[in-house]
């Protein structure tokens, strides 16, 4: 009996990925050649194609994936237990690739409106940033937000107030009363899509590197196309002092214009001297802010940051290579993305250094993935340790497998740059950025990289999002689209079930991203208000 449900990744693999579960002892056929299974091959899962003896290579998208720990036979499902990580090594850059760039014709005459900034980036929203340098500085973050947020009509959603004064008047008067509604006020600010409140937990007590890095993430956020200024707090006495902060912003920029509003605790003496002076300050910013309306822009100032998380044993199969299709038409246009997480970039380091455009690009990547395997090594940890129990569970056995399967985000087209974090992209077309896996650690460096647009694919489910950047969210698989609807904004399960091509999908999903960077949509992770933010230290993450 033949079951149509296998893929073969790539020719030269010695394993098949099951679509959907076959039963043991089911026939299954591939190019010619019969295989009964030995074993249940669970949905998302991998079985031999040829008998591997202890200690053989385990080839999936037609590179090393793994080594067998105890012989497998043919039609035996791979697992943890006969399955050890293991990758192909890696050298300088051996070869040119040649790249086809796919036909745009169809594309030629579109565009979004976004928000046209002085140094030539076009924002996909148009917020004012409220940040603070240092941790101690958070309560008053928290003070400005309460300040602004429900008075100029940017307030949470209240859906769930209702609730619980329906509990509270249950259990008081034993009935409901009349249901609550909050009433949100209209914007003070229509042109001016919010105001974001970001903290975090660095800025002082860490290394000086720590803080150079922080002053240039958040000189990033503030030079991000969708921003139009930011209002900073500082106590004063930090590690990341403002004469940093602006250092990191004129290398952004060194014709840097944007209003940036800088207030010193320690200067101001009482803390209501701060926070009033800040106040009033900022809403005189929002008011030039407001003056900004969106205008037609190419394709060309999309800059997509291409991350995927809760992955899963189709994420190579359907999402990943989607967007890297996405990728590759926002390249054919001139357009940028970036493509991180470098622990889930083990085995496929040598394609990535092929694509390179030159040795120099090439060498950065290298000695950036060679010191971040040695800082992982010297904590007894390592890529090996990168997959997460929900990874393995849904068929991600290995590193090398998950990471073989997450490079296929980024497309077909070369790389143009590499980029140490919190670094900013310049070149157009492909750059790789160094980040860890870690799912919010990774997006906060991709916006801080300039990304307006961030593609996020997920296999499990995640909720992740990001204060000023639209974060679209595509399921991998049908199951996951209408299990968890709330968090994803696109299904590319019709890869997985034969209806769709990868190519028809990338293709609805740049319609998609086109809406979200128009302000036409809200992604789901912006109508939860999701706005995930956490520095990364270059300690070791994976």
């Amino acid at each position: 009996m033949t079951h149509p449900k296998i893929i073969q990744m790539d020719p030269r693999d010695n394993v098949l990925v099951a679509l959907a579960e076959i039963p043991a002892g089911i026939e299954v056929e591939q190019n010619g050649h019969s295989f009964v299974l030995t074993q249940t091959i669970p949905a998302k899962h991998k079985f031999a194609t040829v008998t591997l003896s202890a200690g053989a290579e385990v080839i999936m998208y037609g590179v090393i994936v793994g080594r067998a720990r105890t012989p497998i036979e043919v039609g035996g499902l791979l697992t943890t237990s006969n399955v050890v990580h293991d990758a192909a090594g890696f050298v300088g850059k051996e070869h040119d690739t040649h790249w086809t760039a796919p036909n745009i014709t169809r594309w030629i005459r579109r565009s979004f409106d976004g928000y046209h900034r002085t140094d030539g980036q076009v924002g996909t929203r148009n917020y004012w940033l409220v940040v603070p340098l240092v941790f101690c500085e958070n309560r008053n973050i928290d003070a400005l937000r309460e300040a602004f947020e429900e008075e100029l009509g940017y307030g949470k959603p209240k859906q769930y107030r209702e609730l619980v004064r329906t509990l509270i008047q249950e259990l008081t008067h034993g009935e409901s009363s009349t249901p609550f509604i909050p009433i949100t006020p209209p914007r003070a600010f229509p042109n001016v899509d919010g105001i974001k409140f970001l903290t975090h937990q660095g800025g002082c007590g860490g290394t000086r590197d720590d803080a150079r890095a922080l002053c240039g993430l958040i000189a990033g956020y503030i030079h991000h196309p969708n921003v139009a200024g930011a209002t900073v707090l500082s106590l004063g006495c930090q590690h990341s002092q403002s004469s940093i902060l602006f250092e990191e912003l004129k290398h952004r920029n060194p014709s840097f214009t944007k209003p940036v509003l800088l207030f010193d605790q320690q200067d101001s003496g009482l803390e209501s001297n701060l926070i009033s002076s800040a106040i009033q300050a900022t809403f005189r910013a929002l008011v030039q802010a407001n003056h900004n309306i969106r205008k037609p822009a190419p394709i060309s100032k999309l800059t997509l940051g291409l991350k995927c998380g809760g992955s899963d044993g189709f994420s190579g199969i359907s999402a990943n290579p989607a967007i890297g299709y996405v990728s590759d038409l926002v390249a054919a246009f001139g357009g940028k993305s970036i493509l991180s997480e470098f622990p889930e970039l083990c085995g496929v380091e040598q394609s990535l250094i092929n694509r390179c455009e030159t040795a120099q690009t090439a060498d950065k990547f290298i000695h950036l993935m060679r010191s971040y395997a040695a800082r992982a090594k010297a904590v007894n940890s390592g890529f090996e340790m990168n997959p997460s129990p929900g990874n393995i569970r849904d068929g991600l056995l290995t590193d090398a497998m998950k990471s073989a399967g997450a490079a296929r985000k980024a497309g077909t087209s070369p790389v143009k740059d590499v980029l140490d974090y919190p670094e900013y992209v310049q070149q157009d077309g492909l750059s790789l950025l160094c980040t860890p896996g870690n799912d919010v650690e990774c997006v906060t460096a991709q916006v801080g990289a300039g990304a307006n647009i961030v593609l996020f694919t997920t296999g499990l489910g995640t909720p992740t999002g990001n204060p000023i950047a639209p974060v679209v969210k595509l399921s991998t698989n049908s199951i996951l689209a209408q299990k968890m609807s709330d968090i994803i904004d696109i299904d590319t399960g019709a890869i997985i079930d034969g209806t769709r091509t990868i190519e028809a999908m990338g293709e609805d999903i740049l319609e998609l991203v086109l809406k979200v960077a128009s302000g036409q949509t809200l992604t789901k992770a912006e109508t939860l208000r999701q706005e995930d933010f956490i520095p990364w230290k270059r300690g070791v993450s994976l």
